[in-house]
Formats: structure tokens, C-alpha cells, sequence
């Protein structure tokens, strides 16, 4: 299997630059796993394609404002960073811009002195990892000074920040949104919950990771980054109690799906309150244990995510509901469209 297997053409026109004014009226393909089938509707309306007794998994994870730009103490050259994960404390691994101008020992200043980083080492990737000192609490002085790290294909600036989150975010720690879980609203949430549908929040905090190229052309070679999860005790009941009732399990988006997989992997095919880190990877010939259906966006060309939809559609399905969707001028990447796989 090679990476080029899952080359499309995109106009760079449909890469949707800013979010829609109402979260929930983007349009939505369906496709039917196994005939190909596809429809053309809106968000709002997978309540149609949604039963009573099934049950959304959503990821509740929080992007925080993880960019932040600062000066080098000693040269004052401008320094760009953006945290990738907390490894304990105040130490984070982080992506650093030049990385040529953060050797260990440098030290960075934030906010003229509000927050300084000293980098500790260089680790996997080039990526750095540097010890944070400050007064007070981070979280807000993350607030104060950070931006959030929109991908970058987005080359416009993003006026509300919230539209970078869903609604349903709790815990802190992405660096990257789960983009599918955007086009809900509070109102659609609701009514999915009073067709007797349950939801199950899960958290998994999103890495850079997503976003990597594939660089090797044999699919099977590629590494995935590691990526914090957590299961509760009451979602995991949900998804099992859904799962022997007879419901349907339809996560929202790669990330919830990839929590759920790992857990069951985990735990031969069952899921059980636990967290831990992930590093599982999802392309054709993979055997799902517990999802049945996938809401998710339009993904990059051999990209990592674009071989998940592909393993739970084959590979042909997804790419002819692609070029529908270019022909149709389906809005794509994290501010697009949506896709609903069952």
C-alpha cells in the first residue's frame, strides 16, 4: 500500500479559510460504507440518519492558545513556539521557529518578562523540550500571551477564537481542534439527545502529529505521534451498553474514533474507563471493534486521516465521495464541510 494510493487533486480555492457564520449549516456528504451511496444534505439534518438507542462519541478535548512568540535573552532575535505537550509541570515538548536560534541553554522571553523558557534538550523531530518559569498561574498567562495555532493552511486571522473550539470543550491541552465536533450547536445537540440518543464524552489532546506529511511511500513504515487519552467510567458504559443493545457507535471525528480503537485494542475488543498515550494508526485492513459510524471533515491528500476514513469505507468509496465532493465545491479542511460515513 503506498502513500501515493491516496493522492487527490484539490483546488486550492476549496481550502475553506474561515468558519461559517452558523456552525451547523455547513453541508453534509453521507455515504454509505458499503454501496458507495452518497447524498447531499446539511449538518443540521443527520438527525435523520440518527437512531434512537445509538450513541455519539465526542471528543471534549480544549485547545489552548499554544503559540507564542517571544525574543532570545542576549540577542533579542525573534523566537516562534508552539507547545505540543505538557511532559511534567512546566517542561513542555515544543515546536520551535528558527530552530537553529534555540540550542539547550537558550533562554526565551515572553511578554517582556512575564513568562521566560529555557530549552533543555532537543528530542525527536528537532522538537525541543523547554522548562517554563513564571508567577502566577500558566493558564492564564497562556491566555494572555498565546495565540491559537490555527493549521497552516489557514492563512486568515481568526477574529472570534472560540470558532477554533466546539462547544462542547472542557479539558485543556490540544493543539489542534477536533474539527468535526465544530458544526455542532448546543440547539443540535439537544434535539440529538431528545431523539434518545446518547453521547459519550471522551478526551484525546491532539498533536501536531495529525497534521505531519507522510514521508514514506509505504504506508506501513509510517510513525504516528503519541497522543494523550482518556476514557471515564461513565463513557465507557455508554459505548458498551450501546454496543450490546444493539446501537450503533458513530464517533465525531478521527479523534474520537482513534480513542475508542485504542482503548478496545487495549482491552480485546472491550472498553473500559482507563487513559494513557496513543499512538495507533488506522488504514485499510484495520478491523474496528467498536465504531460503526464517523461524522469527520475533508482531509489532506496522503494524509494520515484520509487513510482512517479510507479503512472504514475502502479506499475506492472515499475517493470517488472526494471528487464528488471537489465537483460539488464542498468547502474542505478544518473550517469545511462534513462527511457522515455509515
Amino acid at each position: 500500500m503506498k502513500t501515493s494510493d491516496f493522492y487527490f487533486d484539490l483546488p486550492k480555492e476549496l481550502i475553506a479559510q474561515d468558519p461559517l457564520e452558523d456552525r451547523s449549516s455547513s453541508r453534509l456528504l453521507v455515504l454509505d460504507k458499503k454501496s458507495g451511496e452518497m447524498q447531499h444534505r446539511h449538518f443540521y439534518e443527520i438527525l435523520d440518519y440518527l437512531k434512537a438507542g445509538d450513541c455519539l462519541v465526542l471528543n471534549n478535548t480544549k485547545v489552548i492558545p499554544a503559540r507564542l512568540y517571544g525574543v532570545r535573552e542576549g540577542t533579542g532575535a525573534m523566537i516562534e513556539i508552539l507547545l505540543l505537550k505538557r511532559r511534567e509541570n512546566n517542561i513542555w515538548e515544543t515546536l520551535v521557529k528558527p530552530g537553529k536560534k534555540a540550542k539547550p541553554g537558550t533562554k526565551i522571553i515572553f511578554g517582556d518578562g512575564i513568562l521566560t523558557g529555557e530549552v533543555l534538550e532537543i528530542v525527536e523531530e528537532g522538537n525541543r523540550l523547554i522548562r517554563f518559569t513564571y508567577e502566577g498561574i500558566f493558564e492564564e498567562i497562556l491566555d494572555r500571551l498565546g495565540q491559537m495555532p490555527l493549521p497552516p493552511y489557514i492563512t486568515h486571522e481568526l477574529k472570534d477564537k472560540n470558532r477554533y473550539q466546539t462547544v462542547y470543550a472542557k479539558h485543556e491541552g490540544s493543539a489542534a481542534a477536533p474539527t468535526a465536533g465544530l458544526h455542532f450547536t448546543p440547539e443540535l445537540l439537544d434535539k440529538v439527545r431528545e431523539k434518545g440518543i446518547r453521547i459519550a464524552e471522551v478526551t484525546l489532546h491532539v498533536g501536531l502529529g495529525t497534521f505531519r506529511p507522510v514521508k514514506v511511500e509505504d504506508v506501513t513504515q509510517h510513525h504516528m505521534h503519541s497522543e494523550f487519552y482518556e476514557v471515564t467510567e461513565e463513557a465507557a458504559e455508554i459505548i458498551r451498553s450501546t454496543k450490546s443493545s444493539g446501537g450503533r457507535v458513530i464517533c465525531v471525528g478521527t479523534t474520537s474514533c482513534r480513542t475508542i480503537e485504542s482503548v478496545a485494542a487495549r482491552f480485546d475488543g472491550d472498553i473500559r474507563p482507563c487513559s494513557g498515550w496513543t499512538e495507533i494508526f488506522i488504514y485499510p485492513g484495520f478491523e474496528f471493534r467498536l465504531l460503526d459510524g464517523l461524522i469527520t471533515n475533508f482531509h489532506l491528500p496522503e494524509s494520515t486521516l484520509l487513510m482512517l476514513v479510507s479503512a472504514l469505507a475502502g479506499r475506492e468509496h472515499i475517493l470517488a465521495a472526494y471528487e464528488e465532493a471537489v465537483k460539488e465545491r464542498y468547502r474542505f479542511f478544518s473550517f469545511g464541510d462534513a462527511m457522515m460515513i455509515l
